[in-house]
């Protein structure tokens, strides 16, 4: 049970520092425009030595970011009450620590999946008609990590949970 918590908090723990990385990060497309190598994140936009904010409200970066920074909280309050169920397993009163860890990795997970949807889906039919050459970069590729990540905390939670419940409903019986 407590390999299955440490497993899981050790994925979530790598997958929220992947997940600030890869929110924080400008490299989630590179695409040549005007002969020059550009590269841009969820907040800027480079060029050969400069780097600019995105000023324009754009509804997908909007939404993927706010997936994202939701994503993060998530995972990072599912690290707490993983943390809490890990040092004070014993101590369960009304509030299984375990489950809400789990549920919180889960979520954490579908908000990284839709933010990874959202800009995977514009950015394929957007910039794949408008430029030739571009591709997703490594800020990109680290976030579909962060969904893998987030996605086996959940499980190595749930697994736990149903490890610590099992032997008490067998016991009711």
């Amino acid at each position: 049970m407590y390999s299955f918590m440490g497993g899981g908090l050790f994925c979530a723990g790598v997958g929220n520092i992947l997940l600030i990385v890869s929110t924080a990060t400008d490299y989630w497309m590179q695409y040549r425009h005007s002969n020059n190598y550009m590269h841009q994140g969820l907040w800027r936009y480079c060029m050969p030595g400069k780097c600019f904010t995105h000023t324009d409200s754009i509804a997908y970066w909007d939404a993927t970011r706010a997936f994202m920074i939701l994503s993060l909280l998530a995972c990072f309050i599912g690290i707490i009450i993983g943390i809490m169920a890990f040092i004070h397993y014993s101590s369960f009163d009304r509030f299984d620590k375990t489950f809400a860890a789990g549920i919180l990795f889960f979520i954490s997970c579908f908000f990284v999946l839709l933010a990874m949807a959202v800009y995977t889906g514009v950015t394929v039919n957007y910039y794949g008609k408008r430029y030739g050459n571009w591709r997703f970069s490594w800020s990109y590729i680290i976030g579909w990590v962060a969904v893998v990540l987030t996605f086996f905390s959940g499980i190595f939670y749930m697994c736990a949970y149903r490890m610590h419940e099992c032997p008490r409903s067998s016991n009711a019986h």
